[in-house]
């Protein structure tokens, strides 16, 4: 499996980063599968809820992504993944990350926002077997704008 997202999406959720540092921010990746590969065509921003010191927890109001989720449909796209920023920390998932995340088969792309600024984006897709809930490494290619 593989996601691609256009380089001005990710342009866009790093900006989203830099403006939530030091809290965390997050959001829903919207766009298509065609199997094995995921396309990024839009987001949804969130900010962290405030809700612990680091601002270290995300949530998304249930409400809002099934509002989400239907906006989503009305434009012909799907839920294909979530993004989370870790300020000050690595592009790799925690196991925070791992027990809020609850959509098996969707992409979770985690940027690294170090001193304010973008450094590093790691994908990874959940999946749910005979293993549990766990994350797999997914690649994560970047494309041109109208490619």
């Amino acid at each position: 499996m593989a996601l691609r997202i256009p380089h001005s999406l990710l342009e866009n959720l790093w900006q989203h980063g830099e403006e939530s540092y030091p809290h965390e921010c997050h959001g829903v990746l919207l766009g298509y599968y065609d199997f094995p590969l995921s396309t990024v065509e839009g987001v949804a921003r969130f900010d962290a809820a405030q809700n612990d010191s680091k601002g270290e927890r995300y949530q998304i109001d249930p409400e809002e992504l099934t509002r989400i989720q239907r906006e989503a449909h009305e434009r012909d796209m799907d839920v294909v993944g979530f993004y989370v920023s870790h300020p000050d920390g690595a592009a790799r998932w925690t196991a925070q990350d791992l027990k809020e995340a609850h959509w098996s088969g969707c992409s979770y792309l985690i940027l690294s926002i170090e001193k304010g600024a973008g450094a590093e984006a790691n994908c990874y897709l959940l999946r749910e077997d005979g293993r549990g809930k766990h994350f797999e490494d997914e690649a994560l290619t970047v494309t041109r704008d109208g490619r």
